[in-house]
């Protein structure tokens, strides 16, 4: 997660203006904050995160141990296939995070038998990660989520209306899945190129290769 810092400073001889920085990683933020008080003109501190929660410098110092045992800079990959001689489908998720200065992936695919088509093997495929997410225990973060179902993507933010009412259940699926788990989803197409991970495990699962693994990178 990243954050801003906001600080009231006090120059000679003028009012009291509230500065802020842009966002920037936790890593950085306490030599920050210790170098804006060592100007002897910083009135106050406040750290502001991404999920617009506030603390003071006390909070946060005490809240940093805590912080550092969540997972944070969550990166979510999905991609979904369909095979229309089977009526089977493969889904596969690929999650990066880290926790502390530790980095992590999990890999995940399913074969999913009741599903119609490749558009809504995509979808299902999301479903599955945001519920692999909460198995995680990842909530009230941000997530970025990339995959190269860009009609998927625009449509969760918006962008793209959905017409078909099997996939319009998905999407609802999606929205209250998130809700409930508190995520600031970053959605974020990107090529088929970069979705190699994902689309290799989608692949692997319609040919009952089931794949689900965690290992510490």
């Amino acid at each position: 997660m990243n954050y801003k810092i906001l600080w009231k400073y006090k120059a000679p001889k003028m009012d009291t203006i509230l500065l802020e920085t842009e966002w920037i990683s936790e890593k950085v933020i306490d030599r920050l904050m210790d170098d804006f008080i060592k100007t002897g003109r910083t009135v106050d501190i406040t750290i502001l995160d991404e999920m617009g929660n506030e603390w003071t410098k006390k909070e946060y110092v005490k809240l940093k141990k805590a912080i550092e045992l969540e997972p944070s800079n969550i990166i979510v990959y999905f991609d979904g296939g369909y095979d229309l001689k089977q009526k089977v489908a493969g889904i596969g998720i690929v999650i990066y995070y880290d926790k502390g200065d530790k980095h992590f992936r999990v890999r995940s695919n399913y074969r999913l038998e009741e599903l119609e088509s490749n558009n809504e093997a995509e979808y299902a495929a999301l479903y599955n990660a945001i519920m692999l997410l909460e198995e995680l225990n990842i909530r009230h973060m941000p997530c970025t989520i990339k995959g190269d179902s860009h009609g998927v993507l625009k449509q969760l933010s918006g962008e793209w209306p959905c017409f078909e009412k099997v996939l319009n259940q998905w999407l609802d699926r999606i929205e209250s899945k998130i809700k409930k788990l508190g995520i600031k989803p970053i959605y974020e197409p990107i090529p088929r190129s970069d979705n190699k991970e994902a689309d290799q495990l989608a692949s692997q699962a319609l040919n009952n290769k089931i794949v689900h693994s965690q290992i510490e990178l």
